[in-house]
This record gives C-alpha cells, structure tokens and sequence, in this order.
C-alpha cells in the first residue's frame, strides 16, 4: 500500500484517530471519550497543527502539536521537574508534540519519524519538547535518535499509571 503524509483536520478525523491511539497505546473506551475532549479542544489553540499517514485510504498514524503556553495544562504539571533539573527555560519558546500514535501493524516503517520530523520542519521555534513513557522504549529510542535528551524523568502525571520523562530537542531535528 502506498503510504501518504500530509496534513489533517484532526478535529473532523479525531475518532479515527484516536482508534489508532487506542490500539497504539492501549486505550479503553472512557480514556478515548476524555482524550476525544482533549484533542478538540487542542486543536482550537494557536498554531495548532496535525498530519497524518494513510495506507491504503486508512489512517495509520499521526501527530499534532502546538507552541507550547505556560499556562495550558501539561506545562504546569512538567514545571517543577523541569525547574527542578533547571531546564524551565525549555517551556519557553517551543513546539510540543503532544501526541504522536502509528498503528501497531505499521510500526517500524520510519512513519513515526516521518511525523514528527515533518511537523516540526514547519515550527518556527527554536526547540520541541514532548513527554513519553519513562521506560526504554522504541518510542524513546527514535526521540533519541531525532535529538531529544531527557530534560526531567520520573514525571507524574495524575491519573496516569505510570511516570513519563520530558524530552526536549532543538531544531531542526537531526535525520537518520
């Protein structure tokens, strides 16, 4: 199947999407109805943008991020580690990735890559800062590979089971 990258109306594609995240991440249905409020209201920030990839007329994948704000929620919440490792100054300045999810059946195919470094080829920002699972992880090993570095580890989200690291990366990031 010949994959496509380009833009999407998350808003409008966000049920598909966030099937993909749900298989992705193993999500239930009252997560994916909270996630579902989540993303769209995201998506009515500035600046907001997402891309996707489709196989086949289907969407397998996508991210979406934003200029990170000090005052929305994750940057509150990731402040204090981030103060705590004096790496604060991270929350100024740069694009988040806020979410980015390819469908099992279509990992390792450099999509994720692909995303996140077409998404952020188009920032005007400086620098990209996203969180991700703290364990040693694919997702964390293609992060390292673009460039991010552990900014904080061992970040508590609430009501998230288990901690996340902050990463950060200037940009452009780095190609493989």
């Amino acid at each position: 199947m010949d994959l496509v990258i380009g833009p999407l109306d998350l808003s409008a594609h966000v049920d598909e999407a966030l099937a993909v995240q749900a298989v992705a991440f193993g999500l239930g249905a009252d997560e994916v109805a909270v996630r579902r409020q989540i993303v769209l209201r995201h998506m009515t920030y500035p600046g907001a943008r997402a891309l996707g990839a489709t196989a086949g007329g289907h969407l397998v994948g996508f991210v979406y991020g934003m200029p990170n704000d000090r005052t929305h929620w994750w940057s509150t919440v990731v402040e204090p580690y981030l103060r705590a490792q004096h790496n604060e100054i991270w929350l100024d300045d740069s694009f988040v990735i806020t979410e980015l999810h390819v469908h099992p059946h279509h990992q390792n195919r450099g999509i994720g890559r692909t995303l996140i470094t077409s998404i952020t080829d188009s920032a005007t920002e400086p620098r990209s800062i996203l969180s991700a699972i703290d364990i040693d992880s694919p997702a964390r090993g293609l992060y390292h590979s673009l460039g991010y570095r552990d900014l904080a580890r061992q970040v508590l989200f609430p009501s998230a089971p288990k901690p996340y690291a902050v990463m950060g990366a200037p940009l452009p990031l780095r190609r493989r």
